[in-house]
């Protein structure tokens, strides 16, 4: 059966003020690729335990689970732009979704650690290009509406922390633990089958370029070896794969200056001073994030004295304040502006840090911090959809699929250099500033103040509107 072409709004028309209802039926159906990954960490990050006991393994090995997945998923981001021109955008979102599905049953059916481990690595390389494969999809149709869309699209990120500990629990209660990934079997060939039908076919001309193979072998593994230095750089071999990552990386940047066009990543794609200014404020604002997702729990738990389940619940305020104010993205970029929205939340999230500053000075209040976490939430949840529509809209339509190839690239780096920073704030003042309880996370939350101010510098230069996408990034 031939799939036949289909016609969609696109970057370039801002003529309509109604979301062509053909969008919300691509946003519908790669909706689930999100909730499907999203659902699958979550679910496997609380039950490693139980995987644990059953598999009689060591917590090195069980940790593979998780860092086999995230590096599998480092290495075929950079990919992504490649791919799709080459084979098209649906018939790669169906191959990724199809394999990403055999790799759970794959994983269920794992009879001991190393086949387990292998068969998460398989759902990495397909979960890498899953993420910004969605991205792709909506920004192509969605238009100058891409904040409205994406912020509905976004309730599958909040909703899986909260769902997943639930689910994982009723299956543990009542069967073994590959019944973690047989639910997904049932989401992806519903997926997939909905995909096949309702996705806009592939354009008949597939751009036919060569691998840059060289390119590759510069960037996706010292992305993996930055991203695992990162998380394990409190290690000898975390400094290690640390520095390689960035030799590599920078190897690549020279490589790629040099390349132009022809290189894996066109880095010209940064001249577009739109592009570049929300991808550093995606970077910093995941950075900002992850951050404040690090620092408030420890304080909660090691400055205050709180059991990590009570600070659990303290810490929902932040997840509903992103839920309150995703949906209102597209109304509020369309009425002031993805600069507007996007200074307001980092403003806003500012503002819900300060507190901190008066509770460790004075005493903890339980009002405050739900007050000061919702604002958090709501206004981190305003400042990442806004960049990023800003960013896609000034980008040409054949120049989609390397903008959100790069985006996911630089953002994804966000959280762990951000996270490695705080903790080396942390040790710092702890060994030269030393104090007891909540005192001892004061230097730390101004550190991250001045990041979020850092994050609002940033902010305040996206456009107020792009009417129209030009070479240079003007609107």
């Amino acid at each position: 059966m031939t799939a036949q072409v289909e016609t969609l709004p696109t970057v370039d028309d801002t003529s309509s003020e109604r979301i062509d209802p053909r969008v919300w039926r691509v946003a519908a159906v790669v909706f689930l690729g999100p909730l499907m990954t999203q659902m699958d960490s979550t679910v496997v990050n609380v039950s490693l335990s139980a995987i644990q006991q059953e598999l009689h393994a060591s917590i090195d090995s069980v940790q593979w689970i998780i860092s086999g997945y995230l590096l599998a998923l480092a290495l075929m981001l950079p990919l992504n732009a490649w791919l799709v021109d080459r084979l098209g955008a649906k018939r790669l979102y169906l191959a990724c979704f199809s394999a990403f599905t055999l790799a759970s049953l794959l994983c269920g059916a794992a009879t001991n650690m190393n086949e387990l481990i292998w068969a998460r690595v398989v759902q990495g390389i397909t979960g890498g290009l899953l993420v910004p494969m969605t991205q792709l999809m909506i920004a192509r149709v969605a238009g100058r509406h891409l904040a409205c869309v994406a912020g509905y699209m976004s309730m599958p990120v909040l909703l899986a922390p909260l769902l997943g500990p639930v689910v994982a629990g009723m299956i543990l209660k009542y069967a073994s633990w590959h019944w973690l990934f047989y639910i997904n079997l049932p989401i992806g060939i519903l997926a997939v089958t909905l995909a096949a039908f309702l996705l806009p076919g592939d354009e008949t001309a597939v751009q036919k370029r060569p691998f840059d193979f060289l390119g590759f072998l510069l960037i996706s593994p010292g992305l993996a070896s930055l991203l695992y230095g990162l998380d394990h750089a409190s290690h000898r071999e975390g400094i290690l794969a640390m520095l390689s990552g960035l030799i590599l990386l920078g190897a690549f940047v020279g490589y790629a200056i040099r390349k132009k066009s022809a290189a894996l990543i066109d880095l010209r794609l940064f001249h577009n001073r739109i592009f570049s200014t929300a991808a550093t404020t995606q970077f910093l604002s995941n950075g900002a994030t992850y951050a404040g997702q690090m620092l408030v729990p420890l304080y909660l738990i090691t400055g205050c004295g709180f059991s990590a389940a009570k600070a659990g619940w303290m810490l929902a305020p932040m997840g509903l304040g992103m839920m309150c104010v995703y949906p209102a993205m597209g109304f509020l970029t369309e009425r002031f502006g993805y600069r507007a929205v996007s200074t307001s939340g980092t403003i806003l999230s500012i503002l819900g840090t300060l507190p901190f500053l008066w509770m460790i000075q004075n005493r903890f209040s339980p009002v405050l911090i739900a007050v000061s976490l919702f604002a958090r939430g709501a206004g981190q949840g305003a400042i990442g959809l806004p960049s990023l529509s800003a960013g896609y809209a000034s980008v040409p339509r054949e120049k989609l699929a390397l903008a959100t190839t790069a985006a996911n690239i630089v953002q994804r780096l966000g959280g762990p250099v951000a996270t490695t920073g705080m903790a080396i704030v942390m040790s710092f003042s702890m060994t030269h500033f030393p104090a007891s309880g909540a005192r001892a996370f004061l230097i730390a939350f101004l550190v991250l103040i001045g990041f979020q101010l850092l994050l609002l510098g940033s902010a305040s230069r996206l456009p107020v509107r792009i009417y129209q996408s030009t070479p240079d990034g003007r609107a």
